[in-house]
């Protein structure tokens, strides 16, 4: 082939390249083009080359869109948890959970303990593990949550607004415990765990025992009945340890905060099937 033929024939694969909106092979093309003059690739390499190079481009952008919608406020990984610092924690039980099987199962894990523990790191990364492996993700702290759902209920989409939270394959529900919730706010809750029940997987975080959790949504009855939903097909995590942001200040704190105390949660409750409808409590008021 002359000169002038293989030119044309370049200049045909830019343009194919451009209509075909390629544009990472389009950049890549005279490097891989020099490969082939130079004997270090031959042409099935350069196009492996180019076609890898274009599904790495669109694979970032995917990632990256769906981290945006995912709306997590920092990306977080495992690699950069420090297991060291909670020895508590079993890390081959946390790497386990990154194999995502717990989202194909609809299952919720609790990771429970003080705060400053890593819980939330965990939850965000286990969350990026699932963006990556092409889940849907929202992640929504819950005092937001209940501000969210107490909006849609006073404007009459409140039945919109569960269905959107219900499609994500996986909702992170962060912060459980730290800020009261309002009045009305269990029973809402609920109404979003009870359409997510065995349907979708969720990852709840949480400074408070099980046994609070009266005190958190201000009703030992809605309590109940979200846990009878959250803790039937359920892993429970807890950490124990001091905070990991105070690491470095420990010698300032007062003696009983340098080492938070255990925040074991009860014993699953043991679940022989669900109640008639007569029985359940009244949930659905405002």
């Amino acid at each position: 082939m002359n000169h002038g033929g293989a030119a044309s024939r370049v200049d045909n694969i830019r343009r194919s390249l451009v209509h075909l909106k390629m544009p990472r092979a389009l950049e890549m093309l005279d490097a891989t083009l020099r490969g082939i003059e130079q004997g270090k690739i031959d042409g099935i390499e350069a196009i492996d080359i180019l076609l890898n190079e274009e599904l790495s481009l669109r694979e970032n952008r995917r990632i990256k869109a769906a981290l945006r919608m995912a709306r997590l406020p920092i990306i977080k990984t495992l690699d950069g948890y420090d297991f060291s610092f909670q020895p508590s924690l079993d890390r081959n039980r946390i790497l386990a959970l990154a194999g995502l099987d717990f989202i194909n199962r609809a299952e919720v894990v609790h990771l429970l303990g003080p705060p400053g523990t890593g819980k939330s790191h965990i939850a965000t990364a286990l969350a990026v593990e699932a963006v990556k492996a092409g889940k849907s993700v929202y992640f929504i702290p819950l005092a937001d949550l209940i501000a969210s759902l107490t909006k849609a209920e006073r404007e009459g989409t409140l039945r919109e607004k569960i269905r959107f939270l219900c499609r994500s394959s996986l909702l992170v529900v962060d912060e459980i415990g730290y800020l009261p919730v309002t009045p009305g706010g269990g029973n809402l809750f609920f109404q979003l765990v009870n359409a997510r029940y065995e349907k979708g997987a969720m990852i709840l975080t949480s400074n408070r025992g099980f046994a609070e959790w009266g005190d958190v949504f201000g009703d030992p009855v809605v309590a109940t009945a979200l846990l009878d939903r959250l803790l039937h097909h359920a892993v429970v995590i807890q950490i124990e340890g001091s905070s990991y942001r105070m690491r470095q200040h420990a010698d300032l704190l007062p003696e009983h905060a340098r080492m938070a105390p255990s925040n074991n949660p009860p014993p699953l409750p043991k679940r022989r099937g669900r109640p008639p409808a007569k029985e359940k409590p009244d949930l659905h008021h405002g």
